[in-house]
């Protein structure tokens, strides 16, 4: 693969010249914004306000946005446009504190010039959204302080990253503890091969640099993250011939995941878990993940891992718990089954997938 430099100066010029709008993109990646449950009305109202020049320039493939941001301090690695950012600015609240990170000057002084109409749009006395330059991979760099932010969004821009364990450990470092990690990514069906990832277009595409799904399990794993849960599944359609020729068998698809920076010590047990219905949005039930449904006043036995995700996050306030000792919660298997992670999977069981859309096959 090329050097990490180069990389990102082709990424910049894919972005930043080459390409004006989503409809330019030669896969639906962008048009991938499905999901398994219903969108939030608070999300579709916030996504409307956006200016439409910035929705122009959105490039993300899903919509990671997860419930109860209000107050919230809030990081978007690749903010891009400034689309989902200025989304969150209305999301958090004006106490509430959104920065967008990206390594593209253009898109960077892009989104700047939205400030003003946003924070007029919310009758917010100042703006409560800042845009920097950086790279994901160097946070610290960039001004972002160790344990300082409660939610990492992202969307569909660390497949354009080439060292992928960087992004997620600077990702954990600046996270509070109990902070997570929720972000919409471009993932292979199997390992990319070597050439692949020296195709500039391929890589521009999200192609070429995108994550064999499994090897995102232990890749979270190894740098501190609970275990990735999935929230949503796409497959991605490639329109353009001569790209759907060079990645052979390979197939794509947009996947929604969730991970969480536990305390120290935190997974002791499971736990049988009761929703009190006191997340915005989610009076009557609350979809966590694909896995994870919880209706208001019922009971759900949930693993240790889980348990300890409940209890040390922004979610604590919303859960009665009864802890449980390991004869109750043990499953009997040695070896951790990931099937249900899988976004393929799930975007056949769901049928979300993009099958049509506005993208010439160029």
């Amino acid at each position: 693969m090329e050097a990490g430099d180069d990389v990102r100066e082709n990424v910049k010029k894919y972005y930043g010249s080459r390409l004006d709008t989503s409809a330019d993109l030669q896969t639906s990646a962008a048009s991938c914004t499905l999901s398994c449950k219903p969108v939030p009305k608070s999300v579709t109202e916030a996504l409307k306000l956006v200016h439409p020049e910035v929705t122009k320039r959105f490039f993300g493939c899903g919509l990671p946005f997860p419930s109860k941001l209000q107050d919230c301090k809030v990081l978007d690695l690749g903010s891009g446009s400034g689309r989902d950012c200025y989304a969150f600015s209305k999301l958090v609240g004006q106490n509430g504190r959104v920065t967008g990170l990206d390594m593209t000057e253009q898109l960077i002084t892009a989104s700047r010039q939205y400030l003003e109409y946003h924070q007029q749009k919310f009758g917010y006395k100042e703006p409560n959204v800042a845009f920097v330059q950086g790279y994901m991979e160097k946070l610290g760099d960039a001004g972002i302080q160790s344990g300082s932010i409660d939610i990492i969004l992202s969307n569909c821009v660390i497949c354009l990253c080439p060292d992928k364990r960087a992004v997620l450990q600077e990702a954990y470092n600046v996270l509070k503890e109990g902070g997570e990690l929720y972000y919409s990514d471009m993932y292979a069906s199997k390992v990319v091969p070597e050439h692949m990832k020296h195709d500039a277009v391929l890589w521009g595409e999200g192609m070429g640099g995108a994550l064999f799904w499994k090897d995102l399990i232990s890749l979270a794993h190894s740098v501190g993250f609970s275990t990735p849960l999935l929230v949503s599944g796409t497959q991605i359609v490639v329109h353009n011939d001569e790209l759907k020729a060079k990645a052979g068998d390979i197939s794509y698809a947009s996947g929604t995941y969730r991970m969480f920076k536990l305390p120290k010590g935190s997974v002791k047990s499971g736990a049988s878990v009761v929703y009190r219905g006191t997340v915005p949005d989610c009076p009557d039930q609350l979809d966590f993940d694909s896995s994870h449904c919880f209706k208001r006043d019922a009971a759900v036995v949930v693993d240790a891992e889980m348990a300890a995700v409940l209890q040390t996050s922004r979610f604590s306030t919303d859960f009665d718990f009864q802890m449980l000792d390991e004869t109750q919660t043990s499953c009997g298997q040695s070896e951790p089954q990931y099937c249900h992670l899988n976004p393929f999977l799930l975007a056949n069981k769901l049928g979300s997938s993009v099958k049509q859309c506005s993208k010439a096959s160029q």
